[in-house]
Order: structure tokens, then sequence, then C-alpha cells
């Protein structure tokens, strides 16, 4: 058997702040490098040239197995961006799946704000669906690699541990990548199943928001606007700007005392108390319905405080400072590090469904930081709350041709306006010579 959960679990290191990675060996003879692992893009690439920011890189003129495919990409994310080329190499995982695999590697000759300084991974394993990959869907992602070649289960699991410790601490607090299924160590209680509505991101349906136990009572489609997904490489919770200040609102309200300044919440300040001061007994905490697999019935995730008011730094000998962990969005809401700390996260590509569970790790001084809780009804909420692309496609092809319709319509006017013989116009005869004065500019005319 090629497959060892025990041997996966504590396979990842890193810290919410700059994300979790896995130790890999790439090529002939194998290089070691650490991995981001990102479920919300789907391109292999590993640093491919050396980068102030980047400890090491991946030197395919080393590796007698590297094959160039000669083809340029680029991966642009919400922040950063890099520029590579196409190749295949046989990789190696240390930790839990035996055998080595041919995958596509996306070398990165050119990067901006991607590899940012401190950051201890040197590539990104992308674990998203072939739709995102670049340049194109037809270059195999690494996952459909492994399950093709190494025949496991379609479905991994993502454990993170990094709640309540500080986001830029020493980075070592761990986590696992299952690959090939789920290990029952990593959770306790049921696991929580929602539909992937749609297979590019992990693409889920959100129905509902509470903070404090109270409803935020906006039409759920707010909450998919214009997608809700499930991704570790984002660092915190971000949600749609509508869904962000009516959260923000929430929790000003609810938290007992209300001097925050506009910045804190923005994520431009720091809020700090005294180290003996625990400030999260001020903040409340934060529940996510998502539909459960009986689609007239939901689930909740919830987060205490302790994930999404983060200690950042220590300033003198007594001073703990804290960033908020949510921020807004303009395209989506993220289910980011900063919720998937709390839990087992099941991404089971084969029955389509993204799984939640309590992880054991998710608990701050002795106690847990996050729950689930169901089934609830879904009868206050709509049948669909995600605009779906099946109904906007069309309706954006219609709007489209109207216009072009409109404007066609537009310019075949204007043509036979230019081509009609000018008539009522005031035809200028030897008596209406210019003179200086009826002149409208006032030039000397010589």
């Amino acid at each position: 058997g090629t497959l060892n959960f025990l041997a996966m679990v504590e396979n990842l290191q890193g810290d919410s702040g700059r994300g979790y990675y896995l130790e890999m060996l790439i090529g002939t003879p194998p290089q070691a490098l650490n991995i981001l692992v990102d479920t919300g893009s789907s391109n292999f690439a590993v640093a491919g040239v050396p980068d102030p920011d980047v400890t090491s890189y991946f030197n395919p003129e080393l590796s007698s197995t590297y094959r160039s495919q000669g083809i340029d990409v680029t991966v642009k994310y919400s922040q950063g961006s890099w520029t590579g080329v196409l190749g295949t190499d046989v990789i190696t995982m240390p930790k839990g799946l035996y055998g080595s695999y041919t995958i596509n590697i996306a070398t990165i000759l050119e990067s901006e704000n991607f590899f940012l300084p401190g950051v201890k991974w040197h590539g990104i394993l992308g674990l998203a669906y072939d739709a995102l990959a670049k340049p194109s869907s037809s270059v195999e992602t690494f996952f459909d690699s492994l399950v093709r070649q190494a025949k496991i289960p379609n479905i991994f699991s993502l454990q993170m541990c990094g709640a309540g410790l500080p986001v830029s601490g020493s980075g070592t607090n761990g986590g696992s990548l299952v690959l090939g299924g789920i290990e029952p160590s990593l959770y306790t209680g049921d696991i929580w199943y929602t539909p992937i509505t749609e297979e590019w991101y992990y693409q889920v349906e959100i129905l509902k928001l509470e903070v404090g136990g109270q409803n935020l009572e906006l039409d759920c489609r707010e909450y998919n606007a214009d997608k809700a997904i499930v991704d570790s490489g984002t660092t915190l919770l971000r949600l749609p700007e509508k869904v962000f200040s009516a959260v923000v609102q929430a929790i000003a309200r609810t938290s007992l005392i209300q001097e925050f300044s506009s910045g804190f919440w923005t994520g431009t300040q720091l809020a700090c108390w005294d180290k003996t001061e625990k400030p999260w007994s001020l903040f409340p905490k934060l529940s996510i319905y998502l539909r459960a697999e009986n689609s007239s019935r939901s689930f909740r995730i919830s987060i205490l405080p302790q994930l999404y008011i983060q200690p950042i730094l220590v300033i003198g000998d007594n001073l703990q400072c804290y960033r908020f962990g949510i921020s807004s969005s303009t395209n989506a809401l993220v289910i980011g590090a900063t919720v998937m700390e709390g839990f087992y996260v099941i991404f089971d590509r084969a029955q389509r469904r993204v799984g939640f569970a309590v992880s054991p790790c998710a608990e701050a001084d002795g106690s847990p930081v996050s729950e689930i809780e169901g089934p609830f009804t879904t009868a206050d909420v709509a049948s669909n709350c995600v605009a779906s692309i099946s109904v906007h496609e069309p309706v954006l092809w219609i709007a489209s041709y109207a216009l072009m319709s409109l404007c066609g319509l537009i310019l075949l006017v204007l043509i036979i306006l230019l081509l009609i013989p000018p008539r009522c116009q005031h035809r200028y005869t030897d008596n209406d010579v210019v003179t200086d004065e009826s002149s409208l500019v006032r030039h000397r005319w010589k």
C-alpha cells in the first residue's frame, strides 16, 4: 500500500500569517523544497531562480529527469503573481505517500508580491480543480496526477494547527495534509458535509451568518457574491464588502468596549492589551451556516474570537498586540486560514463535497475555539443562495447582444446622417467674406 495516513500526521509546518507548507523532494537527485498548500489555485509551481525572499529554489539544470515543455505560464492571485515555464519532473513526499510520481511543474522565473520576506516556503501546491489551471485546464493538476499514478482515492483532507498562537511566530505550528483519505485521529465528533456547487475553486453555499448568536439578516445571496470558497492559501476570513461592514458593526456592538479605531477593523492598525489581559472575552463568536447534503438542512461552523483576534507582536515587557483576522473582499467570501484552523477540512472530490469536523488542535488554554452544530432547517432561506453561472451566463449573453444591437443601430443612424447631402446648411457665397471681425477666432487673415 502506498498510503499511510498516520505518517502524514504533522507533515505540515507554518502559521496562519504566512501559510502552511509541506516538504517535497523534486528531481533527480532530489532537491528538497517547502511547498505551500493552497486549495485556492491549481498549478504546482516552485522558485526556479534565486530570489531575495527565498532561501532555496529548484534548479532544473541539476535534475536529470526534468523535461521542459517550453510553455510560458503566468498566474495571478488576489495578491501577487508569477511568471514561469512549464515542465515535468519526478517528486517524492517524505511524509506519508510512498513512491515517486511524474507531475507538471512550473518553474517561477519572475514574480511580484508572491514570495514575501520571512516566508519559509519556496513553491506552491495548487489543490483546486483543473478548471483553474494555467495556461489551460489541460495542464493536469498535481492531485489529479497523484490519483492517476498512485491510484489513491480522489479525496484529501487538511488540518492546520495555529489557533491562538502568534501569527508570525516560530512558524512551527504544524498541521497535516492527508492525501487519499481521512485520518480519524485528526478530528472529534461528526464530519458535516456541504456540496461543492461548482468544481473550479472549492465553491460552497453559505446560507446565513451570525455574530454572537444574532442573525445578520442579509439576503443570503450577499454571502455568496460572487462566490464563496474554501481556500487554505488565503490568510484571513474575507467577506464581501456589504457582509463585512455588517459583521464589523455587529462585532463592534457586541464587544463590550467600543473604543476601536477604524484602522483596527480595516487591518491597518493593531489593538494592544496588557499581557495579563485576554481580550477575547470582549468579542462574540462568529457562525457560518452551510447547506447540508440534504438540501433542506444546514449546519453551522463557529469560530470563537481566539481564531479571529490574532496575536501578532509583543511591545515592551507587558503589551500584546492583536490584529483583526477578517477583511473585506470585492469578489468572494473566502473561508481562509483564520477559519480553517478551527477544523479538520475534508476535500471529498469523489463525492463533490467539502466536510468540516472539529479539530482537536483548535484549542486555547485547554478549551475548544471552534464548534459545529446541526442539523438546522433551511425553511427560512432561499432554495438557492448561489448566483449560479448557468443562470447568469445566458443573461450576460442576452445583455451583450442587446447592447451590440443598440450600438449597431446608432452606428447605422450616424452613417446615414453622414451620407445624406447636407441640405439646410448655409452655403457661403462670395459676399460672405470672412473678415477679421466676423471670424470667431479673430486671426489676422493675410
